[in-house]
């Protein structure tokens, strides 16, 4: 087996939104990639081409993150391919749409479903490449978590809590994957993706674009590009940063900005 000479990142749930703007920035980069799916195979190989238009190899790797084989099988596929384990983005996750008020609209087996994911779904992906990035002396990892683990205002209660879990878990296991290994966390708000708008119907996404980008200081909704610029920017600078959990909210996190001469308009439009 040789080692390639370019570096090589596994990103999770890479087939789009978010993880697949990632996997083609660090492809623009130099980096090998594993493009990682559970259903949507089609755009994880149109993710695939575009790495591939950035000069890198892939492996597009159907596994779900929530097992610990396949967790494993995806780190040994990258290591047979190509030798080496550089980067990791956990970006992989879950949730189900519920308000807040409706306490019966979560089960327990929501919440272990949504966990086995959002969390355990990460820890078992960290404990795969981590002998790897061990053995050659460095690596970087980045868990893509929620504003929502911060402030508890998320697509779902048991979303919020899982978020909040990872984020500890990321500080956590920066005490045992140092020195050779960085671990840290983003933090993002909402972003444009289907991601959230399959929770909505189009008008109701739309109102809620122009809400979101009145109520905060950069007075935008950032894209999947924006947040993914933060996750490469953990992995590829950052030298002397592990177990921090940095918010890419577009300032959400400051607090909500009260109508204004200048947003008031995009306010009253999204209460249409």
């Amino acid at each position: 087996m040789s080692v390639s000479s370019r570096k090589v990142a596994i990103i999770t749930g890479s087939a789009t939104g978010v993880g697949a703007a990632a996997a083609i920035m660090l492809a623009e980069r130099g980096c090998n990639v594993v493009i990682n799916y559970t259903r949507s195979e089609t755009e994880a190989h149109d993710t695939a081409r575009a790495c591939a238009a950035k000069g890198a190899e892939t492996i597009v790797f159907q596994a779900d993150v929530a097992e610990d084989s396949a967790c494993q099988a995806m780190a040994q596929a990258a290591v047979d391919k190509w030798g080496r384990i550089d980067y990791l983005i956990n970006n992989a996750a879950r949730t189900k749409f519920n308000p807040y008020e409706n306490l019966d609209g979560l089960s327990a087996e929501d919440f272990l479903a949504i966990y086995k994911v959002n969390v355990v779904g990460a820890y078992q992906m960290v404990r795969a490449v981590a002998p790897h990035m061990k053995k050659q002396g460095r690596g970087a990892i980045v868990n893509n978590s929620s504003i929502g683990g911060v402030t508890g205002i998320a697509s779902s209660m048991a979303y919020a809590a899982s978020k909040a879990a990872l984020n500890m878990m990321t500080q956590s296991l920066s005490l045992v994957l140092g020195p050779e290994i960085r671990i840290n966390a983003i933090a993002p708000g909402a972003i444009q993706t289907r991601w959230l708008q399959a929770g909505m119907t189009p008008e109701q996404y739309q109102a809620f674009l122009v809400n979101a980008a009145a109520m905060v200081p950069l007075q935008l909704v950032p894209t999947a590009e924006q947040i993914a610029e933060a996750l490469v920017w953990f992995l590829e600078g950052a030298s002397v940063i592990t177990g921090e959990v940095l918010m890419v909210d577009a300032g959400l996190h400051c607090g909500r900005l009260p109508p204004s001469s200048s947003n008031k308009a995009s306010w009253d439009a999204a209460k249409k």
